[in-house]
């Protein structure tokens, strides 16, 4: 289905992403005291009495103009209100209604779509009497609802949905690839995934840490479809002092939890730095598949472009996922980024790949008899035979003479054979040793 829209508008701190975690019914968009948390736009699906809608959540428009970005903000918030069905446009009950909002309520009305006034943050029958200034606007309908509490949260969405057009059909075959692009800050996340767009649908800048909140986008390649999440620049909480910042470092670790595929973000004209490592460290210890694409390689002179020493340099300080495929990519002249999409979904059907048994144990005979296996302990093990147990991540159970461990470089040669033999590339491959 191409779903009707629905735009969340309003000013900055009047409770928009909160709206927009109750409409959804989920926590999406980060929640904080601060005001500014919401950049770009953040989309989420939404269903209510059978029908559903796309929601689109917004920054706050006219923003203090001493808030970076404020103009890109609100031109992203603009668009929003520009591609949506039905606006949702969002006042703060516990204040007047300030100049501008009246501005910007006229600016909405000459864009001639519905327009339902939410009045927020009204936790008491006296609070709603006492709000009178909503009326200025008008004969629009108006709502007078707690986000945070949850109060009037149903009778909006049961006016909101009288006003949605019918969506139209766009068959979806299969379920969506999901794409977490993570890296540390000013790599070029955003940008690469606008490039895969065609279209500037995230805000990019040079101001570090510009992403705050992680952005879903979905995009089709060759009747694929992906899903493709934007995250916040990753980097130790204790050396940033920013409370947004550190809010959305702390939802971009969940992300690559919920992810079907990482996609670990360089910057070409760095070696990997510590930073880059730990990010690679949280991707692994997810146990999902991998992949790193190399950017800013159009910014490396054509002489220095060997993929052979850059491979080597990445892969001597990253060899804890050096199962991950790289891909040397350029969001500014848009080289090779388009296989960001292909290598994913390669490396997202090996991690659900099923070995039969008899080759497993083909596989294993030949391994153990040119290189015995050693446990954690130095010890010789014995291993009887192995099966399949798991997939995404592909899971072995290894049946021996003993419950322990291999010793990690042992395991290490292990995997490794096993993605040669089956072509397990990108994925991690975890092994689980009982005793028979």
């Amino acid at each position: 289905m191409t779903l009707p829209k629905v735009a969340i508008i309003g000013f900055p701190n009047v409770g928009k992403s909160t709206l927009f975690n109750r409409i959804l019914g989920r926590k999406k968009a980060l929640v904080h005291s601060l005001p500014g948390m919401t950049r770009d736009k953040i989309y989420g699906i939404a269903e209510w009495k059978n029908k559903r809608f796309e929601l689109i959540d917004t920054g706050g428009l006219f923003s203090n103009s001493e808030e970076p970005l404020s103009e890109l903000v609100e031109k992203k918030a603009i668009e929003a209100a520009e591609e949506a069905d039905v606006i949702l446009f969002v006042i703060d009950g516990r204040r007047e209604i300030l100049p501008g909002e009246e501005e910007l309520f006229v600016l909405l009305k000459k864009l001639n779509k519905p327009i339902l006034i939410v009045v927020n943050k009204i936790d008491t029958l006296s609070a709603k009497r006492k709000h009178v200034d909503a009326y200025k606007f008008g004969s629009e309908k108006i709502l007078f609802i707690s986000a945070e509490h949850k109060k009037g949260i149903e009778e909006l969405k049961d006016c909101l949905i009288k006003y949605l057009p019918e969506g139209k059909k766009d068959k979806i075959s299969e379920k969506p690839v999901k794409i977490a692009i993570v890296g540390r800050i000013n790599v070029g996340k955003s940008s690469l995934i606008n490039r895969l767009l065609g279209e500037e649908r995230l805000i990019v800048s040079e101001i570090p840490g510009t992403t705050r909140d992680s952005v879903d986008t979905l995009v089709k390649r060759e009747g694929k479809y992906f899903i493709l999440i934007d995250t916040a620049g990753i980097r130790r909480l204790g050396k940033t002092k920013d409370k947004k910042e550190k809010a959305a470092i702390i939802k971009a670790k969940k992300n690559i939890k919920e992810a079907d595929v990482i996609c670990l973000v360089l910057d070409a004209l760095e070696s990997p730095t510590h930073q880059d490592a730990t990010i690679a460290q949280l991707a692994a210890l997810s146990w999902k598949p991998l992949i790193v694409a190399v950017n800013k390689w159009d910014l490396i002179p054509k002489n220095q472009q060997n993929t052979v020493i850059f491979e080597e340099r990445i892969y001597q300080k990253l060899s804890f996922v050096s199962y991950a495929p790289l891909i040397f990519v350029s969001a500014v002249t848009g080289k090779r980024v388009v296989k960001i999409l292909d290598l994913s979904l390669q490396v997202y059907e090996n991690s659900f790949k099923r070995i039969p048994t008899p080759q497993l144990n083909r596989f294993l005979h030949e391994i153990i008899k040119s290189n015995p296996p050693i446990t954690k302990k130095r010890e010789p093990i014995k291993i009887k035979y192995m099966v399949q147990t798991g997939v995404h991540p592909p899971t072995f159970s290894l049946y021996s003479s003993k419950k322990q461990p291999l010793l990690p470089n042992y395991e290490k040669f292990f995997t490794n054979k096993m993605r040669e033999e089956f072509d397990l590339w990108g994925t991690p491959i975890k092994l689980i040793i009982k005793r028979k």
